[in-house]
């Protein structure tokens, strides 16, 4: 498999989400198994309290997750999420990164993991961990 073409398609694949437009989440980083998006904690994701929306936490780390499982499947392959489960740790703020990767590759599942981080006045603290399974379509 051609990682160079893996990431290209990986990229061509973000810019068409909405959802991370609308929240102003940017790919920072592709590598085999693994993908990190970060994103601002701004004025429309917040929840009452100020601080990022769980649903916020939620798309990052499923999307960097789902990405992730891309970086290790053929390259016609898409996929979709089966099962996430989400454990939220700390309220997040300022700007989150969310690194998804690669637990176990397989052929009709890959399970895979993520964890999210706020970066908030130089102090980085962990406010989620998601884990879940994606099923490989279209390949």
């Amino acid at each position: 498999m051609d990682f160079t073409k893996n990431e290209a398609r990986i990229r061509a694949s973000f810019a068409q989400q909405s959802m991370m437009h609308t929240i102003g989440a940017e790919l920072a980083e592709i590598t085999e198994g693994s993908v990190t998006i970060t994103a601002p904690v701004s004025d429309g994701v917040q929840q009452q309290q100020g601080f990022a929306h769980g649903g916020m936490l939620f798309s990052i780390a499923d999307s960097a997750a789902g990405y992730a499982a891309l970086t290790v499947l053929p390259e016609e392959a898409e996929v979709m999420s089966v099962e996430v489960k989400i454990n939220f740790l700390a309220p997040g703020s300022g700007q989150l990164e969310a690194t998804g990767r690669v637990i176990k590759p397989g052929r009709r599942l890959v399970v895979v993991a993520a964890d999210v981080w706020s970066v908030d006045n130089g102090k980085r603290k962990h406010v989620a961990i998601l884990q879940g399974t994606m099923i490989p379509v279209g390949a």
